[in-house]
């Protein structure tokens, strides 16, 4: 789902109950509706209602997230890539990649900037010699290989 950081004139305003329901499910997200209720002075029903009313709005989804290296996946990189022309169609066929996980057009010294989550490096060059660099408009690619995670977090800081 594309999404663009401005604020649209239709965006829905979240109140003080949306940003704690939020909060809640952030700390845990298979915490009950009523859990959340008591936390948040709502009822089950009402907590339910609008936690499905946000992720039918696009405000938030409920995934579960996994740790890449206790899948087998030990690669990863962030892949900064320089287009000729048009940056849609390389960004669409990115998004495409099943090991492609992250795709965002940027301004600066990239036009887009790629996550590749992969099992080895020879799937990561697989990825960037074969795939990437082979799309017609890709101009360039810089990668910056994972040494460390040190910090990810999917918290909202509202």
């Amino acid at each position: 789902m594309p999404r663009d950081r401005k604020q649209a004139a239709g965006a829905p305003a979240l109140d003080a109950l949306a940003h704690a329901i939020i909060e809640q499910l952030q700390e845990d997200g298979r915490r009950s509706y009523a859990a959340i209720g008591k936390a948040v002075g709502l009822s089950e029903a009402a907590v339910r209602q609008r936690v499905q009313k946000l992720c039918e709005q696009g405000v938030m989804q409920i995934v579960a997230v996994t740790d890449p290296l206790t899948v087998g996946l030990l690669r990863q990189a962030m892949v900064g890539i320089n287009v000729d022309g048009d940056l849609d169609p390389v960004a669409d066929a990115l998004t495409a990649m099943p090991e492609v996980d992250y795709v965002v057009v940027t301004a600066g010294s990239f036009d887009l900037l790629v996550e590749i989550v992969c099992e080895d490096d020879t799937q990561l060059l697989e990825m960037i010699n074969k795939r990437i660099r082979t799309l017609p408009g890709v101009r360039s690619t810089e990668s910056f290989v994972y040494l460390r995670l040190r910090k990810q977090t999917y918290k909202w800081r509202p």
